[in-house]
């Protein structure tokens, strides 16, 4: 038996000087910290524009007794309103046609028992167009005028930049170098040398837009004094995410 004992304890120490022995470096782990360390930021930055153009939506609502008359009085205000604008130095893509619409017009009737009841009455029709204006100043006087050439409906007016995504771009370095900025004060605090950024990524922010003044529709009487206007600025901003690397 003792033999036996003996062969088995004997057999184990062969077996165990024949297993190759793994060694891992001790600064594995801390290789990989170093190479996954990295500072992250969110950089922001906003700017006011002033715009530079003006639109506004004016229409005329015509009635007639039959659909033709209704929609001829209508066209022949929109063609006073087209040429009013082109003597605004506005040019043929700056102006388009929004909306067309010919209903029949009712009035109410009340019946000898004392009900009401809904009559024919003509035909009403609307046209609108849709002006964009370089000469923001001129905005109140094409407004006032455009009432007398026969338009009773004022739908809106808004500001915008023609070019909005250099608005968005001019931004967006700004948010980036506040993003850098950041990141270096961060470094500097955790005493770390900073190294090239790892990632950057942009968050829409939607920016840019038209800044509406009117959105619902008004209605608006004829009146010799120009509509006074303020135009204000638009706001555009940007939001920046961004790593850096920490140097080792």
């Amino acid at each position: 038996m003792r033999r036996l004992l003996h062969r088995a304890a004997a057999a184990s120490l062969a077996l165990a000087l024949t297993i190759p022995t793994l060694a891992i470096p001790a600064s594995a782990d801390d290789d990989k910290a170093r190479n996954e360390s990295r500072i992250v930021v969110t950089g922001r930055a906003r700017a006011e524009t002033p715009p530079d153009f003006a639109s506004v939506e004016i229409g005329i609502e015509a009635r007639g007794a039959t659909p033709a008359a209704a929609l001829d009085g209508a066209s022949t205000v929109v063609r006073a309103l087209i040429a009013l604008s082109s003597g605004f130095g506005v040019g043929e893509t700056d102006i388009g046609t929004t909306a067309v619409t010919l209903t029949q017009a009712t009035r109410e009737v009340r019946q000898p028992d004392g009900s009401t009841t809904e009559k024919p009455d003509g035909y009403r029709a609307a046209n609108s167009v849709r002006v964009r204006l370089a000469d923001m100043g001129k905005l109140g006087e094409l407004m006032r005028k455009a009432l007398d050439a026969g338009a009773n409906r004022i739908e809106g007016v808004a500001f915008g930049l023609k070019d909005p995504e250099a608005a968005e771009a001019t931004v967006q370095v700004a948010a980036l170098k506040d993003a850098m900025a950041q990141a270096g004060r961060l470094a500097e605090a955790a005493g770390v040398k900073l190294g090239a950024p790892l990632l950057i990524q942009t968050t829409p922010q939607g920016g840019g837009m038209p800044m509406a003044m009117a959105p619902s529709p008004v209605r608006s009487k004829r009146s010799g004094v120009p509509v006074p206007l303020a135009a204000g600025t638009i706001e555009t901003s940007a939001e920046i995410s961004a790593s850096f690397a920490i140097l080792p």
